[in-house]
């Protein structure tokens, strides 16, 4: 699930801020010996952890983050392992975690999500160690990334300052909402984006989700944009509103 790339003017020389995080003890955090960073362009006083999808790599997303930057956050986008993947005919691919379909009733790779999931949270636990508290750190993604953060989330003890979940869905929806029985984030607010006309994962198993997380998270935290046109990918107007959804919720300090 690649997304389809648009271009931003002045990407270019936004490549100059992109490098790979190997500052700190990161061999220790697999994934971000070889994570691709945006770095912020003064103090470090929160983090966007974000996650690509399916056959994807952090670049392509570090390239889009560091278009809407802020100044004061950094942008971590680790790169998923390569895996056999079932739905691919057990391709070898960067993939989170195995993926035997994409409908609401799909056998599910619980623990590839699992361990995926812990993974994510060993960045986190990077981060708060190095001085940037849990809630001013932000995860999210797009479509299988999407999922993971969406997961990761829910079942994270640590209150995070929010979720960017789009064109994706909520995996092992069905364990939930007693999966977020221990969750630190049931009043983090959640922006979940959609193409309306996406063919892979319909609108409407995001519209499902967003039913679904109604009832595991306070509702009011939670909104949920579509976009007409919109095929499995990401657009200008979506990202203005990820950009304008970080600026809430982590503003200069």
């Amino acid at each position: 699930m690649r997304r389809v790339p648009w271009k931003f003017r002045g990407e270019l020389e936004q490549q100059a801020h992109l490098s790979q995080c190997m500052c700190g003890n990161n061999m220790s955090v697999p994934l971000l010996a070889e994570a691709v960073t945006v770095s912020a362009t003064e103090k470090e006083t929160a983090a966007v952890i974000f996650l690509h999808g399916l056959g994807d790599s952090g670049h392509g997303w570090a390239d889009t983050l560091a278009a809407i930057r802020l100044p004061h956050v950094k942008y971590i986008c680790p790169h998923a392992p390569r895996i056999p993947v079932t739905l691919n005919m057990k391709m070898t691919m960067p993939s989170w975690f195995d993926l035997m379909g994409l409908s609401p009733d799909s056998p599910e790779d619980e623990a590839g999500i699992k361990k995926a999931s812990e993974n994510i949270k060993a960045i986190i636990d990077h981060e708060t160690k190095n001085g940037i508290p849990a809630n001013r750190i932000m995860i999210g993604g797009f479509s299988q990334g999407g999922a993971l953060s969406l997961y990761t989330a829910l079942t994270c003890q640590q209150q995070l300052a929010g979720v960017v979940a789009l064109s994706c869905w909520l995996p092992l929806h069905k364990t939930f909402p007693q999966a977020a029985s221990g969750s630190g984030n049931k009043n983090t607010p959640i922006l979940q984006c959609h193409g309306e006309m996406d063919p892979m994962i319909p609108v409407q198993f995001g519209a499902l989700t967003f039913e679904k997380l109604k009832s595991i998270v306070n509702h009011d935290k939670i909104s949920f944009k579509t976009y007409p046109g919109l095929l499995h990918s990401s657009c200008p107007q979506e990202m203005a509103a990820v950009k304008e959804f970080i600026e809430k919720q982590l503003p200069r300090i």
